[in-house]
């Protein structure tokens, strides 16, 4: 049972990231946290693991796809920026509490939702 939900969890957060462009990580983070009861470390790094996986495999759809959706005059270099900085917020983030991480989170959140509520 426990792998029929996991792979449930991975359908949904691979359908909302390669339609919004998420990554997966805004659904995965809250049923890592809430639902599976993960370390808020363990939830982020698994979380990242998974993101990989689900951007390769959308790149590689959208690259095949022959309509040129990405522009990778922009995500080479953003790609190097965020890869640099990523490695140095893995650091940060096993420095963090577990408290001051779900709060991070959830003020990313709470952002994001009201920058799309308004836009």
């Amino acid at each position: 049972m426990t792998i029929v939900l996991y792979i449930f969890i991975g359908l949904c957060a691979g359908l909302v990231g390669a339609l919004c462009g998420v990554g997966g990580g805004i659904v995965l983070m809250p049923v890592f946290l809430f639902c599976l009861k993960l370390d808020p470390n363990k939830a982020v790094a698994t979380s990242l693991c998974i993101v990989l996986i689900t951007a390769v495999a959308s790149t590689l759809n959208n690259s095949m796809s022959g309509e040129r959706l990405i522009d990778w005059k922009i995500a080479i270099p953003i790609g190097i920026g965020a890869a640099v900085a990523s490695w140095f917020g893995a650091d940060l983030m096993r420095q963090l509490s577990n408290q001051a991480i779900i709060k991070i989170f959830g003020v990313i959140l709470i952002v994001a939702g009201v920058r799309a509520l308004i836009k």
